[in-house]
Formats: structure tokens, sequence, C-alpha cells
């Protein structure tokens, strides 16, 4: 009874080409890892996610509700990116499952792909170089711009809208934002009071919000119609945030000068999947696959942060920057066992758990309790040794989600 899992029999399964170090990690610990390159399609990862443990994935696995009903031993899964509108976070929490994301290490690579598709779309160097490719010297400084000076409106004033923010003031540009959540102006950024408010006044927009439902066309024609002739745009958020047909009649009219996007709709699960868009085509649109987190450095840094977060948790049952668990750090105790209850956010259950306790004689040396609108999260730290009919007992308290013994 001194674990309640074995290392050894904690599988791990990691899709979508997740970076090695996250693999070396894993195994580091002691758990079984599978990688696959690919996506899997839902009914494939039905089959395959029964006895997994922890589950890692990128941005085009989808872990819907019926994918976790087939997790019968799934404890966390892991989004090796930013977003985690591919988890069902509501049928995590039903099934006391948490999540982790990587929110902050990928975002000094968005930040510089956005700095550069901003540079290279004002001095037109993506237009000239392919007429260079083909054959055509125009050189010629029409339309050519230097970016200092320029008024920036960033939509979304999160992790990556900050540090944009900063660079590109640095940069010698006027930095406007915007942001549905009021947001502290970093240096001499200046917040509008509304989206159309931000998009008469700049030069370049550059858009950096979540893709949540609610999202969807955020920009769309009235936003387009709203900005200045000759616009610079780049959408590195999500692809169902910006209205493609709206984006391309723009640019057709020439109210938008150039756009950089790096996110669609509707894109490939795997590399090699052909690939149709309307915007393909077009000399001063710079199209890229979805790259603006693919660095060396930040896929590194991802398959760190998120693997740490998880092991942490079934070592420790730590939930600090879960975002779907109420966020608790734990102190270490080394000389007693740890048992984690998640249960329904309803009232009694801890009294519930002490009253178990009791009736074995056990004492309480440490716990913790943190609820959400959701569920409720109980540690509880015990001195003494314990049988199985403690473990029963508390597992069929009513309204448990899920019951563990860390050590």
């Amino acid at each position: 009874m001194s674990l309640s899992y074995p290392k050894n029999r904690i599988n791990v399964l990691l899709l979508e080409n997740i970076h090695q170090h996250a693999v070396a990690l894993f195994r580091k610990e002691g758990y079984n890892v599978e990688t696959v390159s690919t996506a899997l399609e839902e009914s494939e990862l039905c089959e395959r996610i029964k006895d997994v443990s922890i589950l890692g994935i990128r941005s085009k696995t989808m872990v819907t509700e019926k994918v976790l009903e087939h997790a019968n031993s799934l404890i966390a899964v892991g989004a090796f990116c930013i977003g985690t509108n591919q988890i069902d976070l509501t049928s995590c929490l039903k099934n006391g499952v948490i999540a982790f994301n990587a929110p902050y290490s990928n975002t000094r690579s968005v930040v510089e792909l956005a700095i550069g598709e901003m540079i290279v779309l004002i001095r037109q160097i993506f237009e000239r170089s392919n007429q260079l490719h083909a054959g055509h010297w125009i050189k010629s400084s029409k339309h050519a711009y230097e970016i200092r000076g320029k008024k920036l409106g960033i939509i979304g004033y999160g992790n990556i809208g900050t540090q944009l923010s900063v660079l590109a003031e640095a940069l010698g540009m006027q930095v406007y934002f915007y942001d549905t959540v009021d947001k502290l102006a970093l240096g001499n950024a200046r917040k509008c009071a509304s989206l159309h408010d931000l998009l008469r006044e700049v030069d370049v927009v550059t858009v950096h919000i979540d893709g949540r439902k609610e999202n969807t066309h955020f920009i769309g024609a009235a936003e387009f119609e709203a900005m200045k002739d000759g616009v610079v745009f780049m959408n590195l958020a999500r692809g169902h945030v910006v209205d493609v047909p709206s984006l391309v009649d723009a640019l057709k009219s020439g109210k938008v000068l150039g756009a950089g996007v790096d996110v669609y709709p509707h894109e490939p699960r795997n590399n090699g999947e052909g690939w149709v868009s309307a915007l393909q085509g077009f000399p001063n649109v710079i199209l890229t696959p979805h790259i603006g987190g693919s660095t060396e450095e930040a896929q590194y840094a991802i398959a760190d942060y998120v693997p740490n977060k998880m092991i942490d948790y079934v070592n420790s049952g730590n939930t600090f920057n879960s975002v779907n668990f109420p966020s608790m750090v734990l102190p270490e105790f080394s000389i007693a066992h740890r048992l984690i209850h998640v249960h329904d956010n309803v009232p009694g259950i801890l009294a519930k758990i002490n009253t178990v306790m009791g009736q074995h004689n056990i004492n309480i040396v440490g716990q913790y309790l943190k609820t959400n609108e959701k569920i409720g999260y109980v540690i509880t730290d015990i001195d003494k040794e314990y049988d199985k009919e403690v473990i029963e007992s508390l597992k069929s308290i009513p309204n448990t989600i899920k019951f563990r013994v860390l050590y």
C-alpha cells in the first residue's frame, strides 16, 4: 500500500510528433511511453486510450467526451501548445482528468513570426522575392515602408500580445491594443475602448485572441471595412476567428495591402495531406502552415514544461497552472500517506471524508481543499498505515469522481 499505482504500470501516449525531450522525461520517471507521429481520429483514439494514464497531444487531436468515456485509466491530458479548445475540459472534469497546457513556452516564437511577417509585408519583400525568382528585376520603393513610426494594433493583449507590444515599441512603432478584459498597458501602449476604435487608427492589425467558440468570425466584413485603406493584416491566432471570404474581398479591393496568415478554419491533421484555400495565389499574402510556435526552442520548452507539470501532479498532487482543476501547490511530506479525492462540488464531502478517517482511527496530519464551479479537490495526509477498507469507504462516498493514493 506504499504506492497507489506503480510507475512501471503508467502508460503514456504522445501524439503529433511531440519533441523527444518529453519522451525522455517520461521514460526517466519510469513510465511506459508510446509515440505516434500524427494526430488520431476519434474512433482510433477511443481504441488506443483504454489503458493510457497520461495523454499528450498538440492542436489537431480532439479529446472528446466519447474519447474520455473509453479512457479507463486516464489521469492527465497535456496540450503541448497554448490552446485547449481541442480538449473537452468539461468532460475531463466529470471524469476527474486534469489538463495542462503550455501557456508561455512558445510565446517568443509566435511574436518573432509576427514581427518578421510585418516587416516582410510592409517592405513588400515577399512580392519582390517572387518576382526575382520568376526572372523579373523590379527595383522600386513604391508601397515599401519602414515599420518605424507605424501604428500597430494588437487584438488580444495576453501573453503573446503583451510581448509583441514591447518588441514593436522597441522597433519604433506606436502600439494600440484592444482586449475584452481590462489589461495593464505596457510601456507606451495605448488601450482602445472598442475594437472599431483600434481598427480605424492603426496601419497594421494583428490578431492574438483565443479560439473559444464565441470568437468565431471576430473579424469579418464590418471589421475590414472599418480598417484604414492599405492596412496590413495578420492572423496568428486561430483560423475561425477571421472570416476568410471577407479577408479575400478586402485583398481584392485593395483595402488590405498585404496579409500574413498562419492559421485556418480547416487544417490538415498530418503533414503531406492536400490543402486548398481561397487565400492561395495572392502575391501579397504570406501563408504559413500553423508554425507560429514551431521552433526548436519553443518545442523543447513545451516538451519540458508540460511533462513536468503532469509528473508533479502524479507524484505529489500539485495542480498549479492546470486549465481545469482548482490550482493547488502542496508542501512535501515524506512520512505520510497522501490521498487524493476528486468530487462534484457539493456540500458535505469534506465532512464525509473526515468521518471515514475517524471511524478507522486515522489521524490527519495535513488536509487541503480547493474547489471551482464544478469540482472539489481534497488532499489528505495521514501518518499511519491504512487498509483496503479505508480506500473502499472513500471511493464509495457519494459524488466521488476519482480517488487515488499517491504514497
